[in-house]
């Protein structure tokens, strides 16, 4: 299962598309002090970092990477620091009514003609869903490209699953000829083992 970036309204999972595009995932560090630093920056109410947790490199300033090996890899001492919080929204109060002002409001809605249909924006495909397309066409491309490169780890797997049991198959029947020379097997074993 892909990861997934822990930060507050972040959507970003480590795939084929987000690789694709430079983007990386990183473990929230193992120091005590460390891990809290990154945890106070992530600003996520009650939230404890497991081990598998992770930030994407969104979340980092590009000076925050050591890019010389060939893996990128973040400097000592960094935290996250670039984030986009969103306000939460404010709860709306219900208006208090009486039974008089319901049954007012009731009445004009029923005099005054009903307002024109206004059709529903469609939402967005839910991209977490394997049959939900990429809006883009690059997207599509890094999509079919995983799924080829998953169609093609399954065969090897296939492949070395029938040579597993051909070699299997083998070594059965070299041990029973041999069981068969020695005579250590009667008659009734015999028949059931040539069906």
């Amino acid at each position: 299962m892909p990861h997934s970036c822990a930060a507050l309204d972040c959507t970003k999972r480590c795939t084929v598309q987000t690789r694709s595009l430079g983007i990386t995932f990183h473990r929230f560090p193992k120091e005590a002090v460390m891990k809290k630093r990154w945890v106070k920056a992530v600003r996520r109410k009650g939230f404890s970092p497991s081990t598998a947790s992770r930030l994407c490199s969104e979340h980092f300033n590009e000076e925050d990477f050591d890019r010389t090996g060939q893996t990128v890899r973040l400097r000592d001492g960094v935290v996250p620091s670039v984030f986009s919080f969103s306000t939460p929204p404010k709860k709306r109060r219900a208006a208090k009514t009486t039974k008089t002002s319901s049954i007012k409001q009731e009445s004009k809605a029923a005099e005054s003609s009903p307002p024109a249909h206004k059709p529903e924006p469609q939402p967005a495909p839910d991209l977490d869903h394997s049959y939900a397309l990429p809006p883009s066409l690059g997207d599509l491309k890094a999509k079919l490209i995983e799924a080829l490169e998953r169609v093609e780890n399954l065969e090897r797997e296939m492949r070395n699953a029938k040579d597993r049991e051909r070699r299997a198959k083998n070594a059965l029947q070299v041990l029973l000829e041999d069981l068969k020379e020695k005579n250590l097997v009667n008659e009734e074993l015999k028949q059931k083992l040539e069906l």
